[in-house]
């Protein structure tokens, strides 16, 4: 069992941390509001499970992101963002399907996002990808990548190594019945996931897409009931709710100033995984991911200029 007081130990590789699934182009509104009244877009690098791999290589630690673009412009630029990032791309499989795209309307809530598919749900588990994982000390995927074939073999595969070889294993459940196949069960799948994970982070969004309308304790409840070992329900400006089954911990949020919220949970697992890596207890750890995703708000985009952990935690009184 995770204690909330104790760091979680982790084995000495050579890569911290390994994120698995979607490359894709964030494409923002300049305005909010509607988004049949915005006019003008501007492209971002997005993708949650990139935003995270270059999110803690800035905050201070090891990455390497495995995921898909297609041989494409967007594909191009996703691939010269990580290279700008200081990032190994080694990982990126390029493919004949075009490159995976996401349009948000600018929200100082939850972003509204209509999704284009095609490249990023053909990554494949490969020699490449099987060495990256059983060299990182922890793997992290989304939903994105179990939501369609061929890249759910993959993830499938990916858990089935890292438990193997003792991996931590984080979660993100972000279910959206959009990215699934029509007709099929998605909620179930997912829910048949969450014991083989270590840690997972559902949003308040999250959990009623999951299990429909309840309080934040009773989606907890929900959540531990299905053999979660610990959960972060991230709750905005109401901060996150956690529990390891035997102890819940309530946080507050540390934003106070919100410019935009897209990858505010990125924010979050990045500063939250630093800091594991870093030594610091699973309550410290917690408090530097809120504060972290605080530190991105002020922001637009996904992916903004972070400094080290250690700044962030100065900044924020940790």
């Amino acid at each position: 069992m995770f204690k909330l007081d104790e760091a979680i130990p982790l084995e000495d590789k050579k890569n911290d941390v390994l994120t698995v699934g979607e490359l894709l182009v964030d494409m923002i509104s300049n305005e909010y509001g509607d988004a049949s009244e915005c006019n003008g877009y501007t492209r971002y690098f997005g993708g949650s499970p990139s935003n995270i791999a270059i999110n803690v290589r800035k905050l201070g630690i090891r990455s390497q992101v495995a995921s898909a673009v297609g041989r494409d412009s967007l594909g191009s630029f996703l691939i010269r963002r990580l290279q700008s990032a200081g990032m190994d791309t080694g990982g990126i499989q390029q493919v004949e399907e075009s490159t995976s795209m996401v349009v948000i309307t600018k929200s100082q809530a939850t972003p509204v996002p209509i999704f284009y598919r095609a490249a990023d749900c053909r990554l494949e588990y490969t020699e490449a990808l099987e060495q990256a994982l059983i060299q990182s000390r922890i793997v992290h995927f989304s939903c994105w990548p179990v939501s369609r074939q061929p890249s759910r073999a993959a993830i499938e595969r990916v858990i089935e190594v890292a438990r193997k070889h003792k991996l931590l294993i984080g979660f993100d459940p972000n279910y959206h019945p959009a990215i699934w196949q029509p007709g099929e069960d998605g909620v179930a799948y997912v829910k048949a996931m969450i014991p083989q994970v270590d840690i997972i982070k559902p949003s308040e969004d999250d959990a009623a897409r999951l299990f429909g309308p309840g309080t934040p304790e009773e989606q907890l409840a929900r959540f531990l009931a299905l053999g979660a070992k610990l959960v972060i329900l991230t709750l905005g400006k109401d901060g996150a709710l956690v529990s390891n089954g035997q102890e819940t911990l309530a946080l507050s949020t540390k934003a106070d100033v919100v410019e935009d919220t897209t990858g505010a949970g990125d924010a979050f697992w990045s500063g939250f995984y630093t800091a594991i890596v870093k030594g610091n207890t699973l309550r410290e750890a917690l408090e530097s991911g809120l504060a972290v995703s605080a530190y991105k708000l002020k922001y637009t985009g996904a992916v903004v200029e972070l400094p080290a952990l250690e700044a962030i935690q100065e900044e924020y009184n940790l």
